[in-house]
């Protein structure tokens, strides 16, 4: 279960933050509700898995599989542009979430 609360944790962001763009302010009610409700079931979920992976791990693969994805979106719906160097940048974000997830000892699976 600690996967599947830190993967909703995971999702819950980026959806959260993919929409920050569209919130004008937080003028705008109906994505500012999704940014809102987002970032409490993001924290609630990664509260949960807590419970059985260390905080450090955790955030690790949290904040990283976040950046990569939200880049991603925002290059994919938002057409802002990714250079070599960003997406070398995303790659290694990833290959160090797959280093965390395959070969740490604390982390529980």
């Amino acid at each position: 279960m600690p996967w599947i609360y830190l993967t909703l944790a995971i999702v819950s962001e980026v959806i959260a933050t993919s929409s920050l763009k569209t919130v004008d302010g937080f003028t705008n009610w109906a994505p500012s509700l999704v940014v809102i409700i987002g970032y409490v079931f993001s924290f609630y979920f990664l509260s949960l898995s807590l419970n059985s992976i260390p905080l450090g791990v955790a955030y690790a693969i949290w904040s990283g599989v976040g950046i990569a994805l939200v880049s991603l979106i925002g290059w994919v719906f938002y057409h802002q542009s990714l250079n070599l160097s960003e997406f070398i940048g995303i790659t290694f974000i990833i290959s160090g979430v797959l280093i965390l997830i395959l070969y740490s000892k604390v982390v529980t699976h």
